[in-house]
Order: C-alpha cells, then sequence, then structure tokens
C-alpha cells in the first residue's frame, strides 16, 4: 500500500494499531530504528546529527538552544526558534516545560545538534494540546546546544541570607560572582545589553555586600571588581549612557590607575584635552594597539574640524578680524 500522496494524509487519521493492522510503517517508527533509546523504555529516543564537545548539560544549567517541534506527517513545526537570532537562556526545572525535552538535554553538550522522539509520556500525554499537537502523539524535536551555565551554586548562594552568604569561603563566592559574569558576558555576546548589565551590576552587589576582614581577600575582591566594572563601563556605551560609562570606566582606574582598557574606555566619553591624556597614557602601554591608535586619529581629527569651525564662526562674526594689525 503506498503512503505517498493522499494516502499519507489519510494515515495521519489512523489509530497505531489500525497502521500495524495493514502493516505500515510510519516515518516515525523508520526513524526510531536508527535513534538510541537513552532511557530503555523507548520513551525518548535519540539521533545524534552532529557531535558536541566538553561535558553534558549538568542537571541545574541554563541553556541557550534552538529547537523545533514536529508533529508526525508534518513539515511545518508547531513551534521554534529558528526565528531567532539570540534565544534566551532557560533555566531547566524552571523554563523548559517539556520533560521529555529537559531530560533530552542532559544527554547533550555544547555545539551538539540531535533529533529526539518523545512518545506522549514525556510530551503531551494522553489529551495531547489542541489544536497543534493531536491525542497520545509521538512528537520529534530538533535541538542545537548553543551554550549552557551551571547555575546551580548560583541559585543555592541567592536563597541564603546576607550573613549565611557573608560566611561562604571567598573560593565559592568568587565562583559565583564569575558564573554571573559569565551570564553577563553571554547576553552581552547576544547584544541583550540590559540584561548583560543586571547581570553585572547583580554581581556588584554581592561583591558590595561581603565583608571584608583580611587584607588579601580585599586584593582578590578587587581583582573580580575590575573586570566587571569594565564590564559595565562598556555595556553602558552600548546602551547610549556616555556618563555613566564614564562613571564605571573612572571606578576602574580608581583599582588599578594603569589599566588600558579603563583608559582606552575612559578617552572614548570625556572632553578632548582628558581625552587625549587617557588615550597618550593608553597608547604608552601598549603602542601597537589599532584601536588606541585610531581613536587617537580620530580624536585629532576632529578636534581640528572643531578649531576650523570655531575659526570660521569667529570670521563670520568679526569679518576685519584677520585683518587686524596690533
Amino acid at each position: 500500500m503506498s503512503t505517498n500522496g493522499k494516502t499519507s494524509r489519510i494515515l495521519q487519521f489512523m489509530a497505531p494499531g489500525e497502521r500495524r493492522q495493514f502493516g505500515i510503517e510510519t516515518p516515525f517508527q523508520r526513524l526510531a530504528w536508527q535513534m538510541q533509546d537513552i532511557l530503555g523504555d523507548r520513551g525518548i529516543l535519540k539521533e545524534v546529527v552532529h557531535a558536541g564537545e566538553g561535558p553534558p548539560v549538568p542537571r541545574h544549567a541554563s541553556v541557550s538552544i534552538h529547537f523545533s517541534g514536529f508533529i508526525e506527517y508534518s513539515d511545518a513545526p508547531f513551534e521554534t526558534t529558528s526565528h531567532l537570532k539570540y534565544p534566551r537562556m532557560m533555566k531547566l526545572g524552571r523554563d523548559v516545560t517539556l520533560y521529555g525535552l529537559e531530560l533530552g538535554l542532559l544527554t547533550m553538550k555544547k555545539g551538539e545538534f540531535s533529533r529526539f522522539l518523545f512518545n506522549p509520556k514525556y510530551a503531551y500525554g494522553i489529551l495531547g494540546c489542541p489544536p497543534h499537537i493531536p491525542p497520545l502523539a509521538t512528537v520529534l524535536y530538533e535541538v542545537q546546544v548553543l551554550d549552557f551555565l551551571d547555575s546551580a551554586q548560583v541559585d543555592e548562594f541567592m536563597d541564603l541570607s546576607m550573613e549565611e552568604q557573608n560566611n561562604v569561603p571567598l573560593s565559592t563566592f568568587l565562583n559565583i560572582l564569575d558564573t554571573q559574569r559569565s551570564f553577563g558576558n553571554l547576553c552581552f555576546n547576544k547584544k541583550r545589553y540590559e540584561d548583560a548589565r543586571e547581570r553585572y551590576k547583580q554581581a556588584m552587589t554581592l561583591l558590595q555586600n561581603r565583608e571584608l576582614v583580611e587584607k588579601e581577600e580585599k586584593k582578590r575582591v578587587d581583582e573580580m571588581k575590575l573586570p566587571l566594572l569594565l564590564n559595565l563601563s562598556l555595556t553602558y556605551l552600548k546602551l547610549e549612557k556616555p556618563q555613566k560609562a564614564l562613571c564605571y570606566g573612572q571606578k576602574a582606574l580608581d583599582i588599578s590607575p594603569q589599566n588600558t582598557k579603563a583608559l582606552f574606555r575612559c578617552g572614548q566619553m570625556t572632553e578632548y584635552e582628558k581625552a587625549q591624556d587617557y588615550l597618550t597614557l593608553a597608547q604608552k602601554k601598549k603602542p601597537f594597539d589599532p584601536d588606541i591608535n585610531a581613536l587617537l586619529k580620530k580624536l585629532a581629527i576632529c578636534y581640528k574640524d572643531y578649531l576650523d569651525k570655531e575659526r570660521d564662526m569667529c570670521s563670520k562674526m568679526f569679518p576685519g578680524f584677520k585683518g587686524m594689525k596690533k
């Protein structure tokens, strides 16, 4: 019996038992033969299309994924993130609502692209999800893991009282801050600058709330604070808030007066004389840095244009000015 054309559309309305009775193998059944049973009950089947690298996604991770879900005999997905250039981070156990998808993600690595077949128990159950998902439907998901961060330690820390947070070992505290900064960097790289700012500021708030006793602790905290201040400065620059960006750049210079990135950042956002001072200092530290040299050149051209316009304005206001002699 052919399964092309009109017949394939008729098969959509046939119960699985009826299809078996006529010896008809469906597309999902054919696909299942080449897939791995990851739980042992054939409830979740997996095919790795492109292998990833590194460790698998941890249980409490926040993940950035592309995915598309299909029902059988349908070429168009009933849900997809393919239209999103930068899909949002999703927290396992909270934002990923499909049970099978969450279990499937725990078997994946960064960069991996895989297909999954989820039977109704791990998908939409007996009732389905009208009007798109019929009752007792097996669904196909194509999933790509773009990135993930293990946020379990951060989540546990945030649940503590301020007194308990202060008693957390410094090494653990610095790991938490580094994770928050990594979250911010992910958001920044996806051009979600407001989300990045909130992550960086949250880390700064944790730093400010930390009660420091020993001098060595303060030194290590300042080492962590410096990149956060530089990140905030750049983020505010992207948000077109130059005064805020300058403020955080200057705070970075308070910690490290010779820091090239801080000098460069401040040189981008202040008036000519101060900008030239900042950039000249930065150039001394890195004389062949193309960004610093390009900005110094641009600054000189802009300042020359400013002087030329000022001279023209004065000559128009005072026509005899050029001819005046002492």
